[in-house]
């Protein structure tokens, strides 16, 4: 039944000033929420929360510091940092709370002086948080969870003091209620998944590892049951819908998934708030909200292993299409920022929009452009005449550029900047992290046996970043212990780690959310010299897509090429569409556009799928490409040469093959060509493809396909490459060549390599076969 509305209005008041607002705030509450959007956009207003610094009251720990999160005030830096420089906020109208200003009643707070009070109908609001997220359970209701988000001061019930002290959903919802404008957007990087543990592999686990069972305050209590939220009313309300936050939700993770932060070079950050915020730096006016949300998946899940799925939710989450309800201009899109000077002839940049793998190497002499006007990018996409900044030295998210021509007072902070020239060192190790499954006598073999793998460097599990882990497999219910464990989160909780410790098995590779990588793992018994050994294919494997990572330009090159990953049977349909942004002129519209009908969140191919590649050459010369694929089970595939080029005499070999992957000018090109196939298979799981284009033939890597097709007969199809590692090498070698040729200055050091935006294009597909 129903309430009357004039209840409902009065008892939604009292509950809002239960929260501790005023009564100035609550007039004409009714007509707040229900005023429809019906003006144009005004102000954009912004209430950013970050907490790293939880006491250890807020979870029954001994320790501040282990209890500790160490991202979520970059997370607030990323997203006030975007807000400005691509979506025209204004600092004035961006209010944050960092850590000790993060209590309940200061968010409450800010709530009411900032979005309640001032946003009118028409308005831009968001609001986000990244810190904890929690269930807890009403010593009334004990069967009954609830989610809530974590305050600093949110600490656990106690007998003297039973109340519960997080921000619950409900009071989220009534105070997002009471913000006169529908265009609100919340954004959660918090996880409510209690698996008892704060770190999970090598990231830390953003949800409070034990649910706390307390009482509200009569006020709260009495409401929330008149309001619906309890029993068999909340249960109704939550089937239906109704229980949603109103506006647009943009979730870190599904109710029954983990939402983790990592650790980069020089910081942490949560993983969904850094691989949205990237990706929204690059996004162009015509992409929706849906498509930033696969690409985001598809990142996270590269980065982690992990199926954490990023969710559209709320009462609105049907009607936006757009991130934030705002389009951002075409104009806008960036690597970074000037966010400073230091000196006047030095100054500070903000690289927020660099692809986070080559952010992580990005070296120093790396160069960046910067529009000679504001206004230089309106009338096209590259600028008539540029500035180049010099980079001098990087400190995670920043980095410190001076100008190579006296132009310093043209710069001007606020400025967006736009890569040019890509360093990268050529000595490029492959971290690899001892899990701790491992005894301290095994950590010590494993640091002996990893320090006679040229290529490996080992590192301690949460405190430096890593690429992969080495353990042992650890098995209950599931395959894994991550499958164990997130099976029963499925079922509506999760047991605490001490309570479904599994007996240990063989040693294996890991990911950095301690997914098996299948196929590695063999009999318990077996030595860790041994087993490292073993597993060297596999760590040359990761470490060549670690490598392909570095290469990854596609909101940066300024080649005009496009890429559709296309499945032709059982049905034909366009499944991912990759095209550069930057080029000179804008690339046309796609004629198979009506053809792509992505939907997921992810990119899934059903098994036994024949699948292509399509690539397209807008320019006026010639490209040549290649394409290494990786697979679930550490396998790198790549597309050889055909037979008819591949038994020539060595002297005519190289030009036969270049001939065969030359892409010429406003011409289409498939991978695989006509007449061969390219099936699905069931055991591939997950797949990372790369497609590299350039504007000199890629010599080296060349040699070494039709090398390899020689001798093992495999032509004209996509097929196991034998040494990843050396193709991945061979490929930045051959593109650090392609740039001398494009550079005025070509002189780099001997131990980078100098990638020219001008010079190649890699485009990037992570997809799923099920």
């Amino acid at each position: 039944m129903g309430l009357k509305r004039r209840d409902l209005l009065q008892r939604t008041a009292l509950l809002l000033s239960a929260l501790g607002l005023s009564e100035a705030s609550l007039a004409g509450w009714a007509e707040r929420y229900q005023q429809a959007l019906a003006q144009p956009t005004r102000r954009k207003l912004a209430l950013l929360v970050g907490v790293n610094q939880y006491p250890a009251a807020v979870c029954d720990s001994t320790s501040d510091q282990a209890l500790a999160l160490r991202g979520s005030l970059t997370d607030v830096q990323l997203q006030r940092e975007l807000l400005v420089s691509r979506y025209g906020f204004q600092p004035a109208d961006i209010v944050t709370l960092s850590d000790q200003q993060a209590t309940r009643q200061g968010i409450v707070s800010a709530f009411q002086s900032h979005l309640i009070d001032q946003a009118q109908p028409g308005d831009v609001a968001v609001f986000h948080f990244s810190g904890y997220g929690s269930r807890f359970r009403l010593a009334s209701e004990p069967k009954l969870v609830q989610n809530s988000l974590v305050p600093v001061d949110g600490y656990l019930p106690t007998e003297a003091n039973p109340q519960i002290q997080d921000l619950t959903e409900e009071a989220l919802k009534l105070l997002i209620g009471a913000v006169k404008t529908r265009q609100f957007t919340s954004v959660i990087d918090a996880g409510f998944l209690d698996i008892g543990r704060l770190l999970w592999g090598n990231l830390r686990v953003r949800s409070r590892p034990n649910a706390p069972t307390g009482e509200l305050s009569l006020d709260l209590q009495r409401l929330q049951e008149t309001l619906g939220f309890s029993g068999k009313a909340n249960r109704e309300n939550e089937a239906n819908g109704s229980k949603e936050l109103p506006g647009t939700v943009l979730a870190a993770a599904a109710p029954h998934q983990l939402a983790l932060e990592g650790r980069w070079q020089g910081f942490d950050a949560g993983i969904f708030t850094y691989a949205l915020t990237q990706h929204l730096w690059e996004l162009q006016p015509a992409q929706t909200l849906q498509f930033v949300l696969s690409r985001t998946a598809e990142t996270m899940h590269q980065w982690t292993g992990l199926e954490q799925q990023p969710q559209i939710r709320g009462q609105q989450s049907e009607e936006t299409t757009t991130v934030y309800n705002l389009k951002p201009e075409a104009a806008t899109a960036a690597e970074g920022v000037i966010s400073g000077t230091d000196d006047g002839r030095s100054f500070t940049v903000w690289l927020g929009g660099l692809p986070a793998t080559a952010l992580e190497h990005y070296g120093v002499n790396s160069l960046l452009s910067l529009a000679s006007t504001p206004n230089a990018l309106e009338t096209g996409l590259q600028p008539a005449a540029d500035i180049k900044l010099k980079v001098q030295s990087r400190n995670g998210l920043t980095a410190q550029v001076a100008p190579l021509e006296s132009q310093t007072g043209m710069i001007q902070a606020g400025q967006r900047v736009y890569e040019s020239l890509r360093m990268l060192s050529r000595n490029v190790p492959l971290l690899v992290a001892l899990d701790n499954s491992l005894e301290r006598i095994e950590r010590v073999d494993a640091t002996s046996a990893l320090s006679g793998i040229s290529f490996v460097s080992s590192v301690s599990p949460g405190e430096q970043p890593a690429d992969c882990l080495f353990g042992r497999l650890l098995t209950a219910s599931g395959s894994t212990l991550t499958a164990s464990l997130l099976s029963q989160g499925e079922r509506g909780g999760v047991a605490p780690l001490k309570d479904t410790l599994p007996s240990k098995g063989g040693y294996g590779l890991f990911s950095p959310s301690r997914e098996l990588v299948p196929g590695t793992v063999v009999k318990p018994e077996e030595a860790i010299k041994t087993a490292l050994g073993r597993l060297t294919p596999q760590l040359e494997a990761i470490l060549a897509a670690k490598l392909l990572r570095l290469t990854e330009n596609q909101g940066a090159s300024r080649l005009p090429v496009r890429a559709n990953l296309e499945m032709m049977e059982p049905q034909e349909r366009i499944l991912a569409l990759r095209e550069t942004t930057r080029s000179p002129e804008p690339l046309p519209k796609s004629r198979l556009a009506p053809l792509f009908t992505r939907g997921e969140r992810t990119i899934k191919v059903p098994t036994g799928s024949r699948i292509r590649y399509r690539l397209a050459n807008f320019g006026d010369r010639p490209l040549y490409f290649t394409m290494i694929s990786f697979d679930g089970q550490g396998r790198a595939l790549a597309l050889f040469p055909k037979a008819s080029t591949v038994n020539q005499a060595s002297d005519a070999l190289l030009e036969a093959v270049l001939e065969n992957n030359e892409l010429p000018p406003n011409d289409v090109r498939f991978i695989p060509q006509a007449g061969t196939d390219w099936i699905a298979d069931v055991t591939s799981d997950w797949i990372e493809t790369h497609i590299i284009l350039s504007v000199k033939p890629l010599s080296q890597m060349f040699n070494l396909l039709a090398e390899e097709a020689k001798s093992a007969g495999n032509s004209g199809r996509v097929n196991p490459l034998p040494e990843p590692l050396k193709a991945a090498r061979y490929i930045l070698s051959d593109l650090d060549r392609a740039s001398a040729t494009t550079l005025s200055d070509s002189n780099s050091p001997v131990d980078t390599y100098a990638l020219d935006m001008n010079a190649w294009a890699t485009l990037s597909f992570v997809y799923q076969v099920v």
